[in-house]
């Protein structure tokens, strides 16, 4: 882990459209525990941006609805649902109150908590392989850091209160690509996942990294 002093990141830098707030996320730190006490640590290395009320693929599209609300409060919380009957996801909500949207976080490259991590997934880690496998796909970065909707849905990830929060720790991260998002059958087009390039953790077709 880096040795500076980490903070969360502040809500202002959720108060803005999904597509800067995705980008700028890309860098910096998923944490689960406190400050002074981090079980698990991971840099986002892949997300998506979902824009509500503009995006056919947004969850907030058809507007605001018992799932989905965590989109349309204040901005820098976890919205976390279940897809497919088999895994959860995570997302940020992004802008003002009643003005959803939201950002999909898609793969992490693990930096502390490894062990823990692989124990959560039901995985072992013996080789570089095992490692490139914890956290490269939405569903497994929840698994990994045991992320739920009862757990986590609604938690403020700008407080170390919440137990998951966001970091910045100033490294600096290269080049970004930008493509169309992965997984949805609509709005297919539209460049709106954001990850690092070449980074080997990223998720989807090697020939986008």
């Amino acid at each position: 882990m880096p040795k500076r002093d980490l903070r969360p990141l502040p809500r202002s830098f959720f108060d803005r459209d999904p597509r800067r707030v995705a980008r700028d996320l890309l860098g910096k730190i998923l944490i689960r525990g406190s400050r002074t006490k981090i079980s698990m640590a991971a840099r986002i290395v892949e997300v998506e941006a979902y824009l509500g009320f503009k995006d056919p693929a947004a969850h907030a599209f058809r507007g605001m609805t018992a799932r989905n609300s965590v989109l349309f409060g204040p901005p820098g919380h976890a919205y976390v649902y279940f897809i497919y009957g088999m895994h959860y996801c995570l997302n940020v909500s992004c802008q003002p109150s009643g003005t959803p949207g939201g950002v999909l976080f898609r793969a992490l490259e693990p930096i502390a908590g490894e062990v823990q991590m692989a124990k959560q997934r039901g995985i072992s880690i013996t080789h570089r392989g095992d490692l490139l496998r914890l956290t490269s796909g939405p569903g497994k970065l929840t698994e990994a850091f045991g992320i739920t909707s009862k757990r986590d849905n609604g938690c403020d990830l700008t407080s170390l209160s919440a137990g998951l929060w966001i970091a910045d720790d100033g490294s600096s991260v290269g080049r970004i690509r930008r493509t169309p998002r992965i997984g949805i059958r609509v709005a297919v087009d539209d460049p709106l996942r954001f990850l690092l390039a070449g980074n080997p953790f990223v998720s989807g077709p090697k020939r986008l990294r």
